[in-house]
């Protein structure tokens, strides 16, 4: 993830305040293929982006995504990997993604709602009071 844009630093400080501490889950690097295979299944795609290690180098870098890789560190927590999945189902095979805009917000907001419970009515109230657009034919 990235904190260029100001889209992303919107998102960003959303997912701190609302999302991390409504889910404390830490996945082990060894976990999370079966769940991005079962998200990526439950979305009704085939062939899931792989799971590899994030370079050392990446320091500042919690995790990333493309639509055929999700570079992950030894455990991440599920909220990040559903970040990183929505980037990677927006994304085309090439690899060009539409970042965080209304599109990226409303297939992460499905995926907090199907894979993490969260509350569909708090999240939208949330980032309307956050200034972040999302796409509603997307999120249903």
């Amino acid at each position: 993830m990235s904190r260029r844009d100001a889209a992303a630093r919107r998102l960003y400080a959303w997912e701190d305040a609302v999302v991390a501490p409504r889910d404390r889950s830490l996945v082990p690097f060894a976990r999370l293929q079966s769940l991005v295979d079962h998200v990526w299944a439950a979305e009704g795609r085939h062939f899931p982006p792989r799971i590899r290690p994030l370079p050392k180098q990446a320091r500042r870098t919690v995790a990333r995504a493309t639509r055929t890789a999700i570079e992950a560190p030894a455990e991440l927590p599920t909220w990040v990997l559903l970040h990183e999945i929505a980037h990677a189902l927006i994304a085309d095979v090439d690899g060009n993604g539409l970042g965080h805009g209304p599109d990226f917000v409303a297939t992460y907001l499905r995926l907090l709602v199907a894979h993490a419970r969260m509350d569909r009515a708090l999240l939208e109230e949330t980032l309307r009071a956050a200034a972040i657009a999302w796409d509603t034919r997307i999120a249903a």
